[in-house]
């Protein structure tokens, strides 16, 4: 879905920012998704039902919120961060209550996808990691979306297209 909504703002004029710091999540998305359960099987961690139960239920409505996000940005989503010049900023949905709602569900699956089977050393290492990645994604974002408002403010014509970082 993310490619193909990257051919769809590439197709028009979409411009990529914060392109160095994707890989970086990449790794640490498959990490969190092989740790876990490496955790769980190596150190023999239990399944403790009243820890596992509600972080399975903290792991669904994360799901719940970052499906609401797409639905919500429709082809504007992606797992990048993209501007495509001339659209509107989107103020509805999650979006409406909180400036970065997708980020809110990949932190909280963070730390409840290992903590389902108290894989707590996944779940604070990549608690640690993401925070710094995101602070940077969100900084990148930021400045992204700042500049794509200044760009429907500019009068036509004006050259506004900032560089790809």
């Amino acid at each position: 879905m993310s490619r193909r909504n990257l051919a769809w703002a590439r197709r028009r004029g979409g411009i990529e920012y914060g392109r160095r710091h994707y890989p970086g999540f990449f790794v640490l998305q498959t990490l969190l998704l092989a740790g876990a359960p490496l955790e769980a099987w190596l150190l023999d961690r239990p399944f403790i039902p009243a820890l596992g139960w509600p972080m399975l239920a903290v792991c669904v409505l994360a799901q719940g919120l970052r499906w609401w996000c797409i639905t919500t940005l429709r082809e504007q989503w992606n797992t990048r961060v993209i501007i495509v010049p001339g659209l509107r900023l989107i103020d509805k949905g999650p979006y409406r209550y909180l400036r970065h709602p997708n980020y809110l569900a990949v932190v909280a699956e963070g730390v409840a996808v290992p903590l389902v089977h108290t894989a707590w050393l996944t779940a604070l290492i990549f608690t640690v990691a993401n925070l710094g990645l995101l602070r940077i994604r969100i900084g990148v974002e930021d400045d992204a979306l700042h500049q794509a408002a200044a760009m429907t403010s500019a009068p036509p014509g004006s050259p506004q297209a900032p560089p790809v970082l």
